[in-house]
């Protein structure tokens, strides 16, 4: 015991921050990996996944470009850039391989506690929209991973695929719609508790709610000296570990400021907050069984692409429209307002000024959205269901996220709407900050960090194997190989008891 009442706690092999998907994912293939690693995981809060990776928290599309537009983006010649659509499909190809080896190895149960399937609908109205929603299915069909799109601007036909966006519409309304029917609705909080479930009941795995990291600071040594403070009652503990994996969501970019460490200048963070309209009526929720995805407003972030959505939490079929994006300065929803002031450091300051000037139609839309009244949410939830009443809906308050201000080549600083993992060249710390597509891009960025972070163990057969084992298409494209992907579609749709 020190003088200032903190506890020495015996060493660990590696410390997960954070009871998210990530932390979920990463402690998983490090037990797969090598068994005998012992693995302590602290999370501020007393449950698993009751932030960025809750359900009412996530956009819970399982990311896979197949609807989200803002994804194949329109230059100014009217070319469609599709590479970004195309790299996520194939994560999240990875993360359902991921996912099936966890059912098959019985390490989880009951794959429709956390996926189901559900249709991905990407909808627009206007001849410029439809035109861009045309050039889009046919660049995106011309490739396997998108070959069962398909495109449509008959009104008959968007009826049977979205009734409750079609009922009450213009018959003269130029409108078209892509649909893929093999979709999935994700719950990650659901995945994410089986395995945390799974893990605890692992030799070496202690798992801390409750605790928050207050401090980090790497020895000498190469260790990292890890002080953590229990929110029930007070107690300081100081743990050491080689590696440590920061997955805290909003939470990650103080922690890297105060891991120090070269890697992590110039990084900032803008929070965006977010809000859902939830239907009450059961008999409007029953009308619709789809993910619907519009365009996004000018300056709108990547979380706030509207779409009506429908969701299984908690057991109960769902119906959410949103996200309506507001601004706090909270980097997460049970977090502080001072998170954002006080993130702002020396090496930062010009960067995040520089990144606020540069991206000023994202602050006035979000002013924009701050200033919205229940009048205008209504207005927003009409452009998609025509017929909607004021009753039938409820404002929620949905997830906090942080986009990430980075430094570029010139030292200003650029605003990315993505996910940035930020490794220390000596592979001991690992830190992911952002937001979408994250959760179902997971087992990917996993992989990736696990070979960045244990490059000498990532290259030796053992590992190698592994990797194949956890996720059969390692090391290969999928859309390079329609067979493959064909094959590994229906093994996974198998496992998982999901459309293929």
């Amino acid at each position: 015991m020190q003088s200032d009442n903190t506890t020495i706690q015996p060493g660990t092999d590696v410390v997960l921050i954070g009871a998210g998907i990530m932390s979920a994912t990463l402690g998983v293939m490090l037990k797969e990996l090598q068994p005998d690693i012992r693995i302590q995981i602290f999370e501020r809060l007393d449950h698993a996944a009751a932030e960025s990776s809750d359900a009412w928290n996530n956009a819970g599309t399982g990311h896979s470009a197949f609807c989200e537009l803002n994804y194949t983006p329109e230059d100014k010649e009217g070319n469609i850039d599709i590479s970004k659509a195309i790299k996520i499909a194939e994560s999240f190809e990875v993360s359902r391989q991921f996912w099936s080896f966890l059912i098959e190895k019985g390490l989880i149960d009951h794959p429709e506690n956390f996926i189901r399937s559900i249709p991905h609908v990407s909808f627009v109205w206007g001849p410029e929209n439809v035109s861009y929603l045309k050039r889009r299915h046919a660049a995106l069909q011309a490739n396997p991973l998108f070959s069962q799109m398909e495109f449509s601007e008959d009104h008959d036909v968007q009826k049977n695929w979205m009734p409750l966006v079609m009922e009450g519409r213009d018959a003269w309304e130029q409108t078209a719609a892509t649909f893929m029917k093999i979709g999935t609705d994700v719950n990650f909080g659901e995945l994410t508790r089986a395995m945390f479930h799974y893990l605890k009941k692992q030799d070496g795995v202690s798992i801390f709610f409750n605790h928050e990291v207050r401090r980090l600071k790497q020895k000498k040594n190469g260790q990292w000296r890890i002080t953590v403070r229990d929110r029930s009652n007070g107690e300081k503990y100081i743990t050491r570990t080689p590696f440590v994996f920061i997955g805290a969501g909003g939470g990650s970019l103080p922690l890297l400021e105060k891991a120090h460490i070269p890697e992590g200048d110039g990084f900032g963070g803008f929070p965006v907050s977010g809000q859902w309209l939830r239907c009450t009526n059961e008999a409007v929720i029953e009308k619709h069984f789809a993910k619907v995805y519009g365009k996004a407003s000018v300056g709108a972030p990547p979380m706030s692409v509207p779409h009506i959505d429908s969701r299984m939490i908690n057991g109960k079929k769902e119906l959410l429209f949103g996200p309506y994006a507001g601004f706090s300065t909270k980097f997460l929803k049970n977090g502080s307002y001072l998170d954002l002031p006080l993130s702002i450091k020396a090496n930062n300051l010009i960067p995040m000024l520089s990144a606020g000037f540069h991206n000023l139609p994202l602050t006035k839309y979000l002013i924009d959205q701050v200033r919205q009244s229940d009048d205008d949410r209504m207005e927003a939830l009409r452009e998609y269901v025509p017929d909607a009443k004021s009753e039938d809906w409820v404002l929620e308050t949905a997830g906090q996220r942080v986009q990430v201000i980075k430094k570029d080549s010139e030292g200003r600083g650029v605003l990315e709407f993505g996910t940035e993992v930020v490794t220390k060249a000596d592979g001991s710390l690992a830190v992911l900050l952002g937001a979408s597509p994250g959760a179902s891009t997971t087992a990917s960025i996993m992989i990736d960090l696990l070979n960045r972070c244990y490059f000498d163990k990532a290259n030796t057969k053992q590992w190698q194997d592994k990797f194949r084992q956890m996720v059969p298409s390692y090391g290969k494209k999928l859309n390079d190989n329609p067979e493959l992907l064909a094959e590994i579609r229906k093994k996974t749709a198998k496992s998982l008891q999901i459309e293929n």
